[in-house]
């Protein structure tokens, strides 16, 4: 059985990320050390920012290096919401880059993407009611 479940992002300036996911999630970090911060977005679930360098030197040339990838979406954190309007004007108000409006989608979900500063894919979604 899973207890908890955590999504780290690697990202290319851990104190710009933090900051930007910070306002734009209005959560504090749980965690916020040089090379992790952790954000609790549910009960068992965690977001988690690690810079691309620390990650590299636990990958140890065995991948690709984590920077040759910045700005390609590589991931998208969905997250469902019961209202997605702040979510989605925190995101404008913080430099998110706007990838898809907010519209409905056939799984019965509204959804607006947009590109946090790395290029990882960020989706507020909220129940078609």
């Amino acid at each position: 059985m899973i207890i908890q479940s955590q999504f780290i992002l690697y990202v290319s300036n851990q104190k710009k990320s933090t900051g930007f996911y910070q306002k734009v999630l209005q959560l504090v970090p749980c965690l916020n050390v040089p090379g992790m911060t952790e954000f609790k977005l549910s009960e068992n679930t965690k977001l988690g920012l690690m810079p691309e360098t620390g990650i590299a030197k636990i990958l140890q040339n065995k991948t690709p290096h984590p920077t040759t990838g910045t700005g390609i979406p590589r991931c998208e954190l969905y997250l469902l919401l019961d209202d997605v309007a702040p979510y989605i004007k925190r995101a404008f108000k913080n430099g998110a880059k706007i990838i898809s409006p907010l519209h409905e989608m056939d799984w019965g979900d509204k959804v607006a993407y947009f590109s946090d500063p790395d290029g990882h894919i960020i989706a507020f979604a909220e129940k078609i009611n």
